[in-house]
């Protein structure tokens, strides 16, 4: 049922919310259900930390919707973990019915331009701005930044080794990486419903 699947897919906090920026299913995604089954998280990245936090977030996540979430970090020795053929072996011997990961893509900084930058000064007239304007490329005050992070969510089906359903996030200053996974996986679920109603 395309309810359990719905609600696997991974996630992110932000000041801002999470921003799907492309989603994709299989014309047979409705019919899949992890129910009840063993669902791996995988987060792809090579910082032990990291994968570690947000794969026990996810296994959190997965296990709340009524799946048996596992993290990879506990199921696959660090050494096999680049090998598709060995992975493939913990995962049948595991009896994994379903994998879902997540994998940062990038991030980046951008300049944020507060409001309050339009009653200094030299912005405060036309004639205190012309020769400013014309003088300078900066911005009067502080420049805050936003920490814009871009990661890629999926659900595989083990037994036929077939992507089920894919999209990318877009968070603005991500604040909690449990947050960030409750949030992508709230907002994924929503996506895949609305997909196939």
């Amino acid at each position: 049922m395309l309810s359990s699947l719905t609600l696997i897919a991974a996630s992110s906090v932000s000041f801002a919310g999470v921003k799907f920026m492309s989603v994709w299913a299989a014309p047979d995604a409705a019919t899949v259900s992890f129910k009840g089954q063993k669902v791996v998280a995988l987060v792809i990245s090579d910082d032990m930390s990291l994968r570690m936090s947000a794969e026990e977030a996810l296994t959190r996540e997965l296990s709340a919707r009524g799946m048996q979430g596992v993290s990879a970090y506990r199921l696959i020795p660090s050494e096999e973990l680049k090998d598709p053929e060995r992975v493939k072996g913990w995962f049948e011997r595991g009896g994994v019915a379903g994998v879902v990961t997540l994998r940062p893509v990038s991030q980046s900084k951008q300049k944020r331009y507060p409001a309050d930058m339009w009653v200094s000064q030299n912005y405060s007239t036309l004639w205190g701005y012309y020769p400013y304007g014309w003088t300078t490329v900066y911005v009067v005050g502080s420049n805050p930044t936003d920490t814009v992070l871009v990661v890629e969510s999926l659900i595989y089906k083990v037994s036929t080794g077939k992507l089920v359903w894919g999209g990318v996030t877009e968070s603005v200053n991500p604040k909690s990486l449990q947050t960030l996974v409750a949030d992508i996986v709230k907002e994924a679920a929503e996506k895949i419903e609305k997909q196939f109603r």
